[in-house]
């Protein structure tokens, strides 16, 4: 049985720390692959793999499910994908820095349920709150400490 390199998967239509996981995921040596829809397409893209999919709704998700394995990381702002891949044993993290866990996830799918239920009535609330520099630092910080656990269970 060969030995699974981990890779950083990145949804990264509207991810905003992009170049911050790049530059993290080089100092570990792991693979990343950005996972964008054609309608996303970049004329020079960032380092790292670039997976164009469809422009359909769950066509990065699918793309994601069916690469990701054991011991990946997933960087995403979608908590249903994140709810997929954790039984996978894939770290998923938000570009807020938030890390999702199993224990915790039904909490906030049931929130999210909640609120697009609240949509659906025409109630609409705030809209998330802007992406502050301190989201950043917090996701480096979050993005570091899951590489290195990574690469400290690999050795």
């Amino acid at each position: 049985m060969s030995e699974h390199n981990p890779t950083v998967y990145v949804d990264a239509d509207a991810c905003p720390v992009k170049q911050e996981i790049i530059k993290i995921t080089r100092g570990y040596g792991f693979k990343i692959i950005f996972v964008a829809s054609h309608a996303h397409r970049k004329n020079t893209p960032d380092e790292g793999e670039w997976v164009y999919v469809d422009s359909s709704k769950e066509a990065a998700d699918l793309y994601i499910m069916n690469h990701v394995k054991a011991g990946d990381v997933l960087v995403t702002q979608d908590i249903g994908l994140a709810s997929l891949v954790l039984p996978k044993k894939v770290y998923a993290i938000s570009p807020r820095g938030k890390a999702y866990r199993e224990e915790s996830i039904v909490t906030a799918l049931d929130y999210r349920y909640v609120a697009a239920k609240e949509r659906r009535r025409g109630n609409y609330g705030k809209g998330p709150k802007p992406f502050t520099n301190e989201d950043r630092e917090t996701f480096c910080t979050s993005f570091d400490k899951i590489l290195s656990e990574i690469a400290g269970e690999s050795q």
